[in-house]
């Protein structure tokens, strides 16, 4: 029935003009916003898979992540979102390293949030 559709994720914030400035400027991606849908946003991701943000009043962040980054180096990675003044998440029970990174659980991954607290990562690219 959904074999051929073009399915496409979405999640809440708080505060679009915060994600906004998060999406674009902190992480670089191109996003595009609908004032007249009442300010969704939509982040434009590699191989043409958008992602609705959309506001929401009573906001609560996801307990789960909503977006991963594959990357080829997740410490480089690590590194440049520090250096932008983000913060890597840290989980009790999880093995990170001091840079907040887990290796040799699964891929080597590292987990943030955006400005509303939904959990986002950047992991190793297999």
């Amino acid at each position: 029935m959904f074999r051929d559709t073009k399915a496409f994720s979405g999640f809440s914030v708080d505060d679009t003009d915060r994600a906004e400035r998060f999406y674009a400027d902190t992480l670089g991606l191109r996003v595009s916003r609908d004032d007249e849908m009442g300010g969704l946003l939509t982040l434009h991701l590699a191989g043409d898979r958008p992602v609705l943000v959309y506001p929401k009043a009573d906001h609560v962040p996801a307990s789960y992540t909503v977006l991963n980054f594959p990357v080829a180096d997740v410490d480089r990675a690590v590194d440049e979102l520090t250096a932008r003044g983000v913060r890597m998440a840290r989980y009790e029970g999880m093995r990170q390293d001091e840079k907040g990174i887990m290796r040799g659980h699964g891929p080597t991954i590292a987990w943030f949030t955006d400005p509303a607290g939904n959990v986002l990562s950047v992991l190793e690219q297999r």
